[in-house]
């Protein structure tokens, strides 16, 4: 069922009507440079490889060989992994964090079977060039060569931190445990790296491979420590983030207030999250994501939190003066993404919290639909209603419960609320079925690809 009101009021607006488009390349441009450089260095990975095998001869030989090649791909790898998720701003803001966890996800199944290729083909061909048994070859191999004890426990660190990041497993956690877990990737990846130099044939006598090995994985580490622990540390001694108030929107639903000092300097654009750490019991030892729901520079950063895990219930508790931590601002959920003068805001549930940001700061004609389960549920209201008062635009209520009519996701339903819908851009936030219903829809209205924005932080 659906209610909608329109505002066009006459008054005040917050927002120019007629702003050109962003010149912001489209995140499919960077996108592509990436993957693209991704690539590339599995190529020479591959040549490296290529240039230190002679021949190949025999079972023992060829096994021997793919294990080889298998460890090089998965050590260059977990590289990449680590790297797609140490936060690089510039990164961040035209890829997205989204798809750059995406990729990090795909990538780490790519990692964990090329990890046990490597390890099964080392021990299979090692067996079969020695003539002795699987079990005896294995513990040779592990309690013999250099660095390879350590070697193995990050392997099986790997495998375990793999196995909890399946669908399957991740469905009977919460956030904040595998969180916790991921972790684990890092000690992985520095327990096994130094058997690589060590054993690996193809870093023997080679000084330019160790040292651009080096400097691959030193680049990372950089990355790592600079972006997700020096920069929130440095942050949180610069601006002393504090909660401030916790305010009641909806059934489940709060807002936090945050006050501290040069807020504007934090650069926080509307659409984008933080990760938020809050310094009481129960909550400092995760950091978990949430939008701003409130554009920055008021003199406080809002967040609009909804009941749905451990962490998030926990935060209608906190009291004011709680310190904070928060890393970010990350996302590229912004107005840059935005490449007409016409946009369509599709919120539901809690997703309205970028969403109520964008609505007020985003230049152009502009249309909000908000989903809620019920009037109650619809967070934010009267501060939407004031905005779509205040710059003339469009908000559109759509409630499952008696009172209204109905507005289906559908090509026919949006283009009839909507006219010239083939003409917006599109951003999209909610739960993953409406979501995806929307996506469809409004392809299906014609509007391209590459005009739909859309972000979710689903582990």
């Amino acid at each position: 069922m659906t209610t909608a009101q329109q505002t066009t009021g006459a008054g005040h607006r917050r927002a120019p009507q007629h702003a050109p488009p962003s010149v912001r390349p489209p995140w499919y441009v960077t996108g592509g440079a990436v993957l693209l450089l991704v690539h590339a260095g599995a190529a020479a990975v591959v040549l490296l490889w290529w240039s230190n095998t002679e021949s190949v001869v025999g079972l023992a030989g060829w096994l021997t060989n793919a294990g080889r090649l298998t460890g090089l791909l998965a050590g260059y790898a977990c590289a990449v992994l680590l790297a797609l998720m140490a936060r690089i701003p510039f990164l961040d803001r035209t890829v997205g964090s989204d798809r750059l966890a995406r990729w990090h996800a795909m990538g780490g199944r790519y990692t964990v079977s090329l990890a046990v290729a490597h390890t099964v083909l080392i021990i299979w061909g090692s067996s079969a060039a020695s003539g002795t048994g699987l079990v005896e070859q294995t513990t040779t191999l592990v309690f013999e060569y250099e660095d390879m004890l350590w070697a193995a426990i990050g392997f099986l660190l790997l495998l375990a931190v793999g196995i909890v990041s399946a669908r399957a497993a991740r469905r009977r956690m919460s956030y904040e445990t595998w969180h916790f877990l991921h972790f684990l990737t890092y000690l992985a990846v520095f327990l096994a790296f130094f058997h690589q130099l060590s054993n690996g044939t193809d870093f023997a006598g080679s000084t330019t491979a160790v040292t651009a090995w080096y400097v691959l994985y030193i680049g990372v580490a950089a990355a790592l420590l600079w972006n997700r622990f020096l920069t929130p540390v440095r942050r949180a001694l610069r601006h002393r983030l504090r909660v401030s108030e916790v305010h009641p929107e909806a059934p489940g639903v709060v807002s936090l207030y945050i006050t501290g000092r040069d807020l504007e300097k934090l650069g926080a654009r509307p659409g984008q999250f933080f990760r938020w750490r809050f310094l009481a019991r129960g909550h400092w030892w995760t950091a978990n994501p949430y939008s701003l729901s409130a554009p920055a520079g008021s003199g406080f950063l809002r967040i609009t939190v909804k009941a749905a895990g451990g962490h998030s219930r926990g935060v209608a508790s906190l009291s004011p003066g709680t310190r904070v931590w928060a890393e970010g601002p990350y996302g590229a959920f912004t107005p840059e993404r935005r490449t007409r003068t016409k946009v369509l805001l599709v919120a539901g549930g809690v997703g309205i919290t970028p969403l109520r940001s964008l609505f007020e700061t985003l230049p152009g004609q502009v249309t909000l639909l908000y989903f809620a389960r019920s009037f109650d549920d619809l967070a934010l209201r009267e501060e939407l209603d004031d905005i779509a008062a205040a710059r003339g635009a469009g908000v559109h209520y759509a409630v499952d419960e008696p009172g209204g009519a109905s507005v289906a996701l559908t090509p026919g339903s949006l283009g009839a609320l909507v006219p010239d819908l083939a003409d917006h851009d599109v951003y999209l936030c909610g739960p993953p079925g409406m979501t995806a219903a929307a996506r469809t829809a409004v392809r299906g209205a014609g509007v391209p690809r590459h005009r739909i924005h859309h972000e979710t932080f689903a582990f």
